[in-house]
């Protein structure tokens, strides 16, 4: 498939333009690499090794190589990167040497919170334990872990973000927390291996996204408003509208995430999100204005997601440390997500 945002590509690789050097040949073991945020930093990878011819290799972790070829050709038949048949849950160590293992995998599915989630905080807990015995094995020499702002709990309304040190945490008799609790339990393991194994683990504590590849129809809101604008359907909020969220844009969370592997310092812990928040009513009014729609609606029902308060992060320390910023805002996002799912204005 081609890709249609190359300025997109041009800005992650300029503000990365000092720290590519980094990855000079590099091996990279990637779990998750085909999900959303997986998908980005493969595109900008290879973007970079193309650029600047790199020699860096990357194994990808994937249950279904032959699906994934047929949605990115292009990656899939790229020379540096290799895609293995496998499961987080049954991945085993093996002989080969990784500088680098990207631990990605586990998407916030809300179905399998809600319907599974045994499974789910298996999936989380198990799959993080055996990347990092993969990373320990293989003697890598940086262990990245995307974590989730989940794992902060239900933030009071009062807070405008939560940071790093916040130290609340989701209610561990809710089995909707079935992903935050597995998530917080991952950091732990992290944590374990750097005093047991001396390893060097970064974690990024990721919040709501918005930008190119994102599925207009699972359970984030922001792409099912863009979904009902772009048909011309009013959007529906079947809550109250109240909660409040805020939306980094794609390439910026990819420029973050690879600052936080590059940069920082061992054991740092970030928030990757922005800070323009907006309650999901708004959202919906934004989203109609932006694209032009035709309306929108609050039924005004009780709230039964995870999380119907407020969900934004303080990020002053990664701008601080690694020098990162929003570049994009929250109605530019929208406009780049629906113009890349075929929205023309």
């Amino acid at each position: 498939m081609s890709w249609a945002f190359r300025d997109d590509f041009a800005s992650v690789h300029a503000a990365l333009a000092p720290d590519w050097s980094r990855l000079k040949g590099a091996r990279l073991f990637v779990t998750g690499g085909t999900g959303l945020l997986g998908r980005w930093l493969l595109e900008t990878l290879r973007d970079a090794d193309r650029r600047l011819d790199l020699g860096v290799q990357a194994t990808v972790l994937t249950r279904d190589p032959a699906a994934f070829a047929a949605r990115a050709p292009h990656l899939a038949d790229y020379p540096a990167f290799r895609f293995v048949t496998g499961d987080v849950l049954t991945l085993a160590p093996g002989d080969e040497r990784f500088t680098h293992v990207i631990h990605a995998a586990t998407d916030a599915s809300a179905d399998l919170n809600e319907c599974d989630p045994r499974r789910m905080f298996d999936t989380v807990v198990t799959g993080t334990r055996r990347a990092l015995d993969l990373a320990v094995a293989s003697k890598a020499e940086r262990f990245f872990f995307l974590s989730s702002g989940a794992v902060y709990g239900n933030q009071p309304f009062e807070v405008p973000g939560v940071g790093e040190d916040w130290i609340g945490g989701p209610d561990p008799r809710d089995p909707r927390a079935a992903y935050a609790e597995g998530k917080r339990a991952a950091e732990m393991l992290c944590a374990i291996y750097v005093k047991q194994f001396g390893l060097d683990v970064v974690t990024a504590r990721i919040f709501a996204l918005l930008g190119p590849l994102l599925s207009l129809d699972i359970h984030f809101a922001a792409g099912n408003f863009i979904r009902d604008a772009m048909a011309k359907r009013p959007i529906r909020i079947e809550s109250v509208g109240t909660a409040v969220r805020s939306y980094l844009y794609l390439a910026d969370v990819t420029t973050w995430l690879w600052a936080i592997l590059l940069r920082a310092e061992a054991g740092s812990v970030y928030n990757v999100g922005s800070e323009e928040a907006v309650s999901i009513a708004e959202l919906a009014a934004r989203v109609d204005r932006v694209l032009g729609g035709a309306g929108h609606e609050v039924l005004g029902r009780a709230d039964v997601g995870w999380n119907p308060g407020r969900y934004v992060p303080a990020t002053a320390a990664i701008r601080r440390d690694l020098g990162v910023a929003a570049t994009v805002g929250l109605d530019e996002a929208i406009r780049r997500t629906a113009r890349w799912n075929g929205w023309t204005r």
